[in-house]
């Protein structure tokens, strides 16, 4: 390839966890992964997410340099636990209002904002109940999916339901290095079972919504040698 295709987006990624912050405010839940990293000997010198890169608070200078290096697009995710708290229920308005300023933000800056609804951090009320394991959690992730299509569907057209769905099933409970931190084969393939089945319920969710949205998965590429 020497060139690339008409309409080629140029543009960055980040995940909510890694760098909102703002960990316990404004309502958010807990996440499997403010359990994980609270769990000693987890993660690397107890480091966590609870302020990360202060998104939540700093986003208007993220998005300033994000204009200043051109970028085209912006995926980010949206945190379920921070408008849903438990994962299913009353709606936290103050995490919604949060999203609302960052997609108008991100558009002001003439970026194409696209969406991920689930960068790997399961409500831990959710994970109580089972978490990826238990088949209700795709009906709850339908029912957030379309709550966030039904908000800001307006402004923004293409989502991703699940970031990276090996990574949920086997790092987190196969292997356990990423949260929930379960090592149970078996765990794993119903959580991969399970994930794939949420994405189509998620996309049918959201189409049901709104007609005029895409959607697709993200898959990571890993290279694999016999």
């Amino acid at each position: 390839m020497t060139s690339f295709p008409q309409g080629f987006i140029w543009g960055a990624a980040t995940s909510s966890y890694q760098i909102e912050g703002a960990a316990h405010e404004d309502g958010r839940g807990a996440s499997i992964w403010d359990t994980f990293c609270a769990t000693p000997g987890k993660v690397a010198r107890g480091e966590n997410g609870d302020v990360a890169n202060d998104h939540y608070h700093r986003y208007p200078e993220d998005i300033a340099i994000m204009k200043e290096l051109g970028l085209q697009g912006y995926r980010f995710s949206f945190a379920w636990p921070r408008m849903f708290a438990n994962g299913d229920g009353a709606r936290e308005e103050r995490g919604f209002a949060f999203y609302d300023r960052l997609i108008d933000s991100i558009l002001e800056a003439g970026i194409e904002p696209l969406a991920t609804l689930y960068h790997w951090d399961l409500p831990q009320a959710l994970q109580d109940k089972g978490g990826w394991e238990n088949r209700d959690t795709i009906k709850h992730f339908a029912d957030y999916s379309a709550a966030v299509v039904e908000r800001f569907g307006d402004r923004v057209k293409k989502f991703t339901p699940i970031n990276e769905p090996w990574v949920v099933a086997w790092l987190g409970n196969g292997i356990g290095i990423h949260a929930p931190g379960k090592i149970d084969r078996k765990a794993a393939w119903a959580v991969a079972h399970h994930t794939v089945v949420a994405h189509a319920a998620s996309t049918n969710a959201m189409r049901s919504v709104r007609s005029d949205i895409l959607t697709g998965p993200v898959l990571n590429q890993t290279r694999s040698v016999p």
